[in-house]
């Protein structure tokens, strides 16, 4: 029998992360000793009080039925916690909506609001997950270039007037996948005046919310004129290490929260209510853990940017995030010095290529290995002589 795709997966072809993926298999294979800081994966576990109550609430046999929504207790611990942390007013029955991870939402995102031949403006580079939504709504994606001489922030008044009549969506992500770049109060009131004049949806992408070091990250509903033009997602996955979990949210715009929420109702059947108990504890009770964590994170930044400048590679050490963003030396492209790296010192970081055309020059490292593991890369990185 011969199988035949759709059209639509011509989009969907192997991504860089599958080749890594499978040359890391083959070093490994060869007896390499690899360090992957490629991954955007926390290694580390959830806190000890969220753990406790999700194994409470599995010997529950009254919770194994379909959730279908989050249920109201989550929704109001949302919304106490966007009162808390952003000053942000919601509504928990109109303003909220449970998504199973921030990912599924992302790409299901698009398919409520354009068509095929619409644009959405996404950044570049950009999260690998808004690529695939734009696919699968068959809109074509018009990437903002995200650029160091504009501290990695879209130039709104270089994108043309034509695109700007055809857009019916706008991606944000700060602090952002790959880029750990916080946006600032002005350019959301740049971004609310230019959706309000084109009559342009703003998705922003809140999920590195809680990592921050120096300086908090600003939420894009607590800008006056934002909910009336966009929703904020968010995730529980990489802010309180809850990333297998698969649960995250929508808020803001109650209009296109119930839009997506329309949608939703036809694609899956909720999240596992003991997850959701869970959840509602990381929101309630988590703030000491995010200190912790913050401070876990701020030491194997300030390991690696330390590192990296003992062998001359100077990098600017991120204010937000899991990653380090990073030019590649001179004379590389960034794939050539990505397998190099695999290559010469075993440690598999991901091209910025792989985020889209403006990536190319950088890489993304995660901080997602432990300190000791970090100096290792940094004295591997002291051995190979291409850096030298």
């Amino acid at each position: 029998m011969e199988i035949s795709l759709s059209q639509r997966m011509n989009k969907f072809g192997e991504s860089i992360f599958n080749e890594l993926a499978n040359y890391k298999k083959q070093k490994l294979q060869q007896g390499q000793d690899i360090i992957d800081l490629s991954v955007g994966s926390p290694d580390l576990p959830p806190p000890p009080f969220v753990i406790e109550e999700l194994s409470k609430h599995v010997h529950n046999p009254s919770l194994y039925g379909y959730s279908l929504t989050g249920i109201d207790e989550l929704h109001e611990a949302i919304v106490d916690y966007y009162y808390k942390n952003y000053d942000v007013q919601l509504k928990k029955k109109k303003d909220v909506l449970m998504v199973m991870g921030s990912q599924d939402g992302l790409v299901h995102f698009p398919m409520v609001f354009s068509n095929p031949g619409d644009i959405i403006l996404v950044p570049d580079p950009g999260y690998t997950a808004y690529a695939a939504g734009v696919a699968l709504a068959g809109a074509t994606p018009y990437g903002m270039p995200l650029k160091e001489e504009n501290q990695f922030l879209p130039d709104l008044e270089a994108i043309p007037e034509d695109v700007c009549q055809k857009a019916k969506l706008m991606i944000l992500n700060f602090p952002g996948n790959p880029v750990p770049a916080l946006a600032t109060e002005s350019f959301f009131k740049k971004v609310i005046e230019f959706a309000k004049k084109h009559q342009i949806i703003v998705l922003h992408d809140f999920a590195y919310s809680e990592l921050y070091y120096e300086e908090k990250p600003i939420s894009f509903l607590s800008v006056d004129g934002a909910k009336d033009v966009g929703v904020e997602f968010n995730s529980l996955s990489k802010s309180f290490n809850m990333a297998g979990c698969r649960i995250g949210y929508i808020v803001g715009n109650a209009e296109i929260v119930d839009a997506v929420n329309r949608l939703k109702s036809n694609l899956d059947y909720g999240v596992f209510l003991p997850i959701q108990k869970a959840a509602i504890s990381a929101l309630r009770y988590s703030e000491s853990f995010s200190n912790d964590l913050r401070e876990v994170y701020k030491k194997r930044r300030n390991l690696l940017v330390e590192g990296l400048a003992e062998v001359g590679w100077i990098v600017d050490a991120p204010k937000a995030s899991m990653f380090i963003w990073a030019k590649v030396p001179v004379g590389f492209t960034s794939t050539d010095f990505t397998y190099r790296l695999i290559d010469e010192a075993g440690i598999v970081i991901t091209p910025g290529s792989a985020f889209g055309p403006s990536g190319e020059g950088y890489v993304r490292i995660g901080l997602v290995q432990n300190e000791e593991t970090l100096k290792k890369v940094v004295q591997r990185l002291k051995e190979i002589q291409f850096l030298k």
